[in-house]
């Protein structure tokens, strides 16, 4: 099933989502939150973006390619976070130009930890303690975000904010074109 992609204003973006119960059955919630992210042409997807105040998230970067020998191979970074917490965010911040699927055609500079650790539920509810750097851990960071009621543009300054203040409006109003079904807020 594909869900409409909550955009910008909507509350359940800004709350701080609730724990799951352990050993509650995930796989289809999941699998739907594959397939609303792969219809968005989206790398991340968190539970907040389809109305669903839950701590989880699901990453898939392995369409990604490599362009040079340098960039990280992703062709194994398909998984779902389940009550995610993150322990430790380490190393020199790298500003990376960072879009959402909730705020439509909007993309800006944002400043990550080049490292995060990460203690998380896997889909069989195996808890893991993992640590990712560089592109991964900023998909990471990005939708944990998204858990905690944050969204890429709160890294902004204050002057950019107030820049993009109409296009924000516009969004929360339902004005912006996306490739995608978008849910506007109420």
């Amino acid at each position: 099933m594909i869900y409409p992609i909550v955009v910008y204003g909507d509350p359940v973006l800004r709350q701080k989502a609730k724990d799951i119960e352990k050993g509650t059955d995930m796989k289809q919630l999941i699998a739907d939150m594959y397939e609303t992210m792969d219809a968005a042409n989206g790398i991340g997807l968190a539970a907040p973006q389809i109305g669903k105040s839950i701590r989880l998230f699901v990453v898939d970067a392995t369409a990604l390619e490599k362009e040079d020998e340098e960039d990280e191979d992703m062709s194994d970074f398909k998984m779902a976070f389940i009550n995610a917490q993150i322990l430790d965010e380490d190393g020199e911040e790298w500003e990376f130009e960072e879009g959402c699927l909730s705020i439509p055609n909007l993309r800006e500079g944002v400043f990550r930890q080049e490292t995060v650790r990460i203690r998380y539920y896997d889909e069989q509810w195996n808890l893991k303690e993992e640590t990712y750097d560089g592109m991964k851990a900023r998909i990471i960071q990005h939708e944990y975000d998204h858990i905690e009621g944050k969204l890429f543009i709160d890294y902004l300054s204050p002057f950019k904010k107030r820049l993009l203040k109409g296009k924000l409006a516009d969004i929360t109003k339902g004005k912006v074109n996306a490739e995608y079904r978008i849910a506007i807020p109420k």
